[in-house]
C-alpha cells in the first residue's frame, strides 16, 4: 500500500511540474512580449505613416486651396484695415485726412506682398498686419477714453 501511496505521490508532483510549467509558457504564450528594444519599440512608438503619393493634377489643386485660404485671409485683413480707418477723421501737418493716408500705406504694402509665395512670410505678414490693426484700434480707443473724461472733468485737451 506504501508503495502505491508513493507512485500517486510520485505522480501528482510530476503532474504539480507539468501544469507548472504549461502555465509559465501559457503565461509567456499569452504575453508574447518582445524579445529586443527594437520590437519593443516598433510596438509602442507611433509611426510616422508616409503621406499618399499624389500627382501633379492634385498637388496643384492642394496648393491653389492653400493659396485661395490666404488669400481669403489677406482680403479679410485689408478689409479689417479699411473699416479701421474710418475712426482716423483728423489731419496730419499736410493737412490731409488720416484716414486716406493709412489706407494709402496699406494699399502700398498690400500691392509690395502682391505675388509673394512664401507661405511662412505671407502668413507672418498676415499675422503681423492684424496685429497692427488691433494695437492701433486699441491705442485709439484708449485715447478716446481720455478725452472723453477731460471732457468730463472740464479739462482741456
Amino acid at each position: 500500500m506504501a508503495s502505491k501511496l508513493q507512485k500517486w505521490r510520485n505522480l501528482s508532483n510530476r503532474i504539480d511540474l507539468i501544469s507548472r510549467r504549461d502555465a509559465l509558457s501559457t503565461i509567456r504564450l499569452l504575453h508574447e512580449g518582445p524579445d529586443t528594444m527594437e520590437e519593443l519599440l516598433d510596438r509602442h512608438l507611433a509611426k510616422k505613416e508616409k503621406p499618399p503619393l499624389i500627382n501633379d493634377d492634385e498637388a496643384e489643386y492642394l496648393n491653389m486651396r492653400r493659396l485661395t485660404s490666404t488669400r481669403r485671409e489677406a482680403l479679410s485683413l485689408y478689409r479689417d484695415i479699411l473699416r479701421a480707418t474710418r475712426f482716423y477723421t483728423w489731419t496730419d501737418s499736410r493737412g490731409v485726412l488720416w484716414r486716406d493716408v493709412l489706407r494709402e500705406n496699406a494699399r502700398k504694402e498690400f500691392e509690395a506682398a502682391r505675388f509673394e509665395t512664401d507661405p511662412e512670410i505671407v502668413t507672418r505678414l498676415l499675422i503681423g498686419g492684424s496685429d497692427a490693426v488691433s494695437s492701433a484700434l486699441d491705442k485709439l480707443a484708449e485715447k478716446q477714453k481720455e478725452m472723453i473724461e477731460r471732457k468730463t472733468r472740464g479739462e482741456q485737451p
